[in-house]
């Protein structure tokens, strides 16, 4: 049977970096308030590039380092709540862009917990033995749904996009997700919106400033944080139970990068050391979707992460929807 294997992970962001300092200049808010409760100290915004753009500079790096053609991939999958478009998805766009002309291409659209999901699927997609090959990307500019007078929302989150190539292996012996448990609740989404799509017709009156709010992020702050710090940990743990795997059998968890202080708060309700929980949000901020593969990416570069099957690793996603998921994996 075909496993699924990851052969290789990139990432891309904006070239323009906004401090803390920066932000202050635009709300009332300063560089200690935003590190003492999010731990964010600088994230990367865009000066145009749009979210294709950076998901194809991810996808060209993983055939640049690989030796392969976009001709080579079999499906792309693009992990986004920033599209550039509802249509053409924007995983079509990189595909025209790759030259991946025997590749199908679709976006997915979960949020902070997008990537998770994506690689959950495409797993599936090789371990059916039809596909030998594909690329699965998270890639957001949020900067474009940002309302960047709201400091509760403006101060937390970036640009970027990383992602992986995965590969069928026929050799494997024990499979790429050894367990997994995606969730959504949609009875909580209301806590946490963005772009919506407001009936607009000339048969239905309609509010001009109500439309401009509805594309912009909205956040209930203390529920979504509750949300998190309660069933996060929760789901961590039941799979890992599904596993036959214990938390200190797991040699990193690799969580959505949205607040120091949250991934302080599981990593004890899972009492296990912090140190296995990577972090990097301090210069990015919150990516969304974008969030883990960049972190998966930054840690195979430094070395933590050998990606040689040899460790076994958790990613953990959770956000808007509300969604929330787990995969153990053996990478």
């Amino acid at each position: 049977m075909s496993v699924a294997r990851i052969r290789g992970a990139a990432h891309a962001l904006p070239r323009r970096v906004v401090t803390n300092d920066e932000l202050s200049n635009l709300m009332d808010t300063s560089d200690e308030w935003i590190r003492t409760r999010t731990g964010i100290r600088e994230r990367h915004v865009s000066s145009g590039e749009d979210t294709s753009d950076l998901a194809t500079q991810v996808a060209q790096q993983l055939l640049t380092a690989s030796n392969l053609t976009g001709e080579a991939l079999d499906f792309i999958i693009v992990a986004t709540m920033t599209p550039d478009s509802a249509m053409p998805s924007t995983a079509a766009r990189v595909q025209a862009a790759i030259g991946a002309a025997h590749a199908f291409a679709y976006d997915l659209t979960a949020a902070c917990s997008g990537f998770v999901f994506a690689l959950s699927q495409a797993d599936k997609l090789i371990t059916s033995g039809r596909y030998e090959r594909g690329l699965v990307i998270g890639a957001e500019v949020l900067s474009k749904v940002i309302d960047w007078r709201d400091r509760t929302t403006a101060v937390l989150f970036g640009d970027g996009a990383g992602g992986v190539l995965l590969e069928a292996d026929d050799t494997a012996t024990t499979p790429f997700i050894l367990a997994e448990k995606l969730q959504t609740d949609g009875s909580r989404g209301e806590c946490l919106t963005s772009s919506k799509s407001l009936v607009q017709n000339p048969f239905v009156k309609f509010d001009k400033s109500e439309n401009a709010q509805a594309n912009r992020i909205q956040m209930d702050g203390r529920a979504v944080f509750d949300f998190a710090v309660r069933d996060v940990p929760k789901n961590i743990a039941e799979t890992l139970m599904l596993s036959d795997l214990t938390a200190e059998e797991i040699d990193y968890f690799l969580l959505h990068q949205a607040n120091s202080r949250l991934l302080d708060t599981i990593a004890k309700k899972l009492e296990t050391p912090r140190e296995k929980f990577l972090q990097n949000l301090e210069h990015y901020g919150n990516t969304s979707a974008a969030s883990i593969p960049i972190l998966l990416s930054e840690a195979i570069k430094n070395g933590k992460i050998k990606g040689d099957t040899s460790q076994k690793v958790v990613f953990t996603g959770f956000g808007g929807g509300l969604t929330w998921g787990t995969l153990v994996c053996q990478i």
